[in-house]
């Protein structure tokens, strides 16, 4: 197996990793698609995506029978990804219409999770979600350009990460990220972080497409997320270490969920 010293964003060229494995072309594509056929248009009893209505669709949590910002972020980004537009815009479509907030506190934010009619079970949000959204769009309007409200990709995308960085500036709301430690919250609400947002990679790439005078902050928290995972990962239970007990404590706690935020900042 070849080892790459830099990623596919700067040479072009994507590794193909079961094809160095000795997979052919034609299998590994085979493979793909048939994972997609089955996920997408597949049995019942295996599929996770559904078509709803001429121009919607939404990704069905199959553990809860309900629909979450983070299934239809990641649904977003296998669509972008197998060049499935259609699927993309329906997603988005069901995502923008029923769980984006468009007034107080919340908005621009999702609410985290709904019925499969879209009838919101919880107003808050889940700020994984919001990472995923604003990444798939940005790789939508990359891949397939941008077009009318609302799919004018990268202005969505700018939209929700204006909201993460500002929330709560002139107005009511908290931001996703921590302004003093550019770190992820769990929730905008609370003074702690959770590993498994972190995202460092995407981060770099909102520094390359989000507002402009918000790309220093993100060339920031991308590495602050990778100074926190370092601190975070431990060597005997990685990729990482999720400490869930007494996780609700206050910032200067250390055992929270992940590892607070103060941890690298005093």
């Amino acid at each position: 197996m070849t080892s790459a010293k830099q990623g596919a964003f700067y040479t072009g060229e994507y590794r193909n990793v079961f094809k160095e494995l000795g997979y052919t072309e034609e299998a590994v594509s085979e493979k793909l698609e048939q994972a997609w056929s089955d996920l997408f248009d597949g049995d019942p009893d295996v599929r996770i995506y559904y078509p709803l209505g001429d121009d919607m669709g939404y990704i069905l949590d199959t553990g809860n029978s309900d629909v979450r910002t983070e299934g239809m972020s990641y649904g977003m980004m296998m669509a972008v990804q197998m060049n499935e537009k259609d699927v993309f815009d329906r997603l988005w479509n069901f995502s923008k219409t029923f769980m984006q907030h468009t007034e107080g506190r919340y908005r621009h934010y999702f609410a985290w999770h709904c019925k499969p009619d879209g009838t919101r079970i919880s107003q808050g949000p889940a700020p994984d979600g919001e990472e995923f959204f604003a990444m798939a769009l940005f790789f939508a309007s990359n891949r397939w350009g941008d077009g009318a409200e609302p799919y004018n990709y990268s202005e969505q995308a700018r939209i929700i990460l204006r909201a993460c960085v500002h929330k709560g500036e002139q107005g009511d709301g908290d931001p996703m990220w921590d302004p003093a430690t550019k770190l992820i919250k769990f929730i905008p609400e609370s003074p702690f972080s959770d590993p498994s947002y972190h995202l460092p990679h995407f981060y770099d790439l909102f520094a390359l497409q989000a507002d402009e005078q918000d790309r220093p902050f993100w060339r920031d928290a991308a590495a602050a997320s990778r100074a926190y995972l370092h601190t975070a990962c431990q060597p005997d239970s990685l990729p990482n270490m999720r400490i869930t007990t007494e996780r609700r404590q206050n910032l200067s706690a250390t055992v929270i969920t992940g590892i607070s935020s103060a941890t690298l900042t005093g």
